[in-house]
Order: C-alpha cells, then structure tokens, then sequence
C-alpha cells in the first residue's frame, strides 16, 4: 500500500503541478498563486544521476572537494533525452517515478529524421511514418502523468542552415503531428526548439517555421538547448520571437550558460557549441523567472555529458567528469552560482558512468 506522503505526491502531481488541471489555456508558470520555492521546484531529480554516482564514487575515494563540486550538477533537475528506437519504456519509468515523488520531469524527443545534420548526435528515425510511429509511442509512455517535452532541438533551425534539409516541409509537418501527439495528453506540456540566440538572424523567416511545426498548438518554445548563450541575450531573442508568434511563452535552457558563449575567432568560434573551455554553470532550473513569457530556466543539457568527440571529449552523450568539474568550479569563482537545491545524502556509487 502506498504511503500517505507518497499518495499525497501522487495527488499534487496531479492536481496542483500540471497544465491541464490548472489552466487549459496556459502553461505550468502561467496561472497565479504559483510560486518556486527555492529548491528547483517542480521539476523531477533523476536519483540516479552520472553526477550523483560521480560525486559518490569521489566521496568513498576521500576527494570530498570534487564531490562536493559536482553536486552541484547531481541536486539540480535536468533533462531526461529519449533517443532509442522505442522511447515508451523510459517514458514511462521517468514519468512513473516522478509523479511519485510530486514532481514533473522534463524530457527532450530528439528522434527526428537525419537528425543533428549529420554531426556528432547524427540518426533519428529512418523515416516519416518511423518517427510518427515514434512520438505514438512517447505519448503512449507518458499516458495522464505530468511531463514537460522539448522537442527536436535544432530541428526547426536546421531548416535554414543545414543543407541536407533545408526548406524541408516533410519536417515540419512532422513536427506539427508530434505537437498534436502529445497535445492530446491531458498533463503534457510542449515546448518546439527554436535554437538560440546565436543562430538564426532571419526572425521572421523563423517564426513561420515554428508556425508551420505547430507551435501555436503547443506551450511555446524553447532556446538555447545543449548552447551557452546568456540568460539575458536569450531573453532578448525570445521576446523578439514572442511578439512575432503572437506573444508565445518560451523556454530557456540555463544548464551551460553561466559565462555565455566562447569568445573566439577562426575555427575556433566554428566550434564554440562544442565542448568550449572555461564555461559554467547557469541558473538552476525555475519557474520563478521574473519574465512574463519566460516559463522557466531548465538544465535541457545535462551538464557534463559531451557535446561531441572535439577538444579531447568523448562521444556526444558520454558523462564526462573532467568536464562536468571545470563546469561547476567556474561557475563557483565567476558567477557566484549558488544551488538552489538542499544537498541530499550521499549514498554508495551504484549507477554506470559509461555510455547512455
């Protein structure tokens, strides 16, 4: 039998924390009487996170320092990326798991065709009626449970720079269907990646693509997924491409951004999106932003893991503690990063530092 605190979780999860039992019509920041408390609140810790094993594994070692370090990655909420061939079984774990505990995990889809325009993260489903069958199947794994979805980072974005698919209107019909997926889920919200505020100059030109990838039907969109990009430049750009979407709420991933991007020249700022030196960590993850169309700073990028096998990282995706060290020792000495979350117990190192 479930205990009281548990069903008590169970029911805020599903009464009180999402979209749908809330306001038809808006988002989880939109309705009044919310406020964060200070602890990342609503969204989800993975208890088994690379972070929290590292900083184990550190704390039986006796380097207390570089424990205490990367907790401050291991106590935040971050993303959970739903990249295999059948997203519905880890969907319905992670979201299973948070409702228990009352609280909303944020998931990213990044399954579509030709996906990361052959770079480090390439693949995807191999075809349209693959990724429809896809998102079916990650709506099948959220089900009535409360979950937030970013989805496709660079896939709008991509439209316009990536020569493979340029003006590709199969991807964003694609797109469209998937918003009405998972739309039709009672406690879903959905955010369309909109890239970031270093990318694509031609606002307009953006903004018909998210229209056309259904962005009117889902929450907003999202900025600044797995980039560096600061809070304040993102906020620019997305008030910029809120008013020409009809004043759409955004997104902001503040995972990396603690000292923005790499400020360099040659093939060096080519690369700046790749594991770049001396950045930090940002914001962690809120509801409470200040901003009336910025529903929240999430940690999408999962600080850490790398963005790609450049500067001596190991694959896109791999934890990488070196990383993940320098990440949060900077943001410590630079931006003064303070965690939101209180610090949990440690607890033995059980969960693999390796691959996804």
């Amino acid at each position: 039998m479930l205990s009281a605190c548990i069903a008590a979780g169970m029911l805020a999860a599903q009464v009180f924390l999402t979209p749908g039992a809330m306001a038809a019509s808006g988002p989880l920041a939109g309705p009044p009487g919310l406020s964060d408390p200070g602890d990342g609140w609503p969204f989800w810790v993975d208890p088994g996170n690379r972070a929290e094993a590292q900083a184990s594994l550190w704390q039986e070692r006796g380097q207390d320092q570089q424990a205490d370090l990367v907790r401050d990655i291991a106590d935040e909420p971050s993303a959970t990326w739903l990249t295999e061939s059948d997203p519905e079984p880890r969907a319905r774990q992670v979201t299973l798991e948070a409702r228990l505990t009352g609280r909303i995990p944020v998931l990213v889809a990044y399954n579509i065709p030709q996906r990361d325009c052959g770079q480090y993260s390439a693949g995807g489903a191999a075809d349209a009626a693959a990724y429809r069958a896809w998102t079916a199947r990650l709506a099948a794994g959220i089900e009535d449970r409360p979950a937030w979805v970013v989805l496709e980072p660079d896939a709008v974005a991509h439209l316009v720079t990536c020569p493979q698919v340029r003006g590709d209107g199969d991807r964003l019909a694609l797109l469209s269907d998937a918003v009405r997926t998972l739309k039709a889920l009672p406690h879903t919200s959905v955010y369309v990646d909109a890239g970031n505020a270093g990318w694509v100059t031609d606002l307009p030109r953006l903004a018909g693509a998210l229209r056309q990838a259904g962005v009117g039907r889902a929450d907003g969109f999202a900025l600044n997924v797995s980039n560096f990009q600061t809070t304040q430049a993102s906020e620019t750009y997305g008030d910029r491409l809120s008013k020409l979407l009809g004043g759409a709420h955004f997104v902001i991933d503040t995972s990396r951004n603690g000292t923005g991007p790499l400020r360099a020249a040659g093939p060096e700022a080519a690369m700046g999106w790749c594991n770049p030196p001396d950045r930090a960590l940002g914001h962690p993850p809120t509801v409470d932003t200040g901003e009336r169309e910025v529903d929240a700073y999430l940690w999408v990028k999962r600080p850490g893991e790398s963005d790609g096998s450049c500067r001596g990282g190991p694959p896109a995706g791999r934890w990488w503690p070196d990383y993940a060290l320098r990440l949060a020792r900077d943001a410590r000495d630079w931006t003064g990063f303070t965690p939101l979350t209180p610090r949990a117990p440690s607890v033995p190192a059980t969960a693999s530092l390796g691959s996804p």
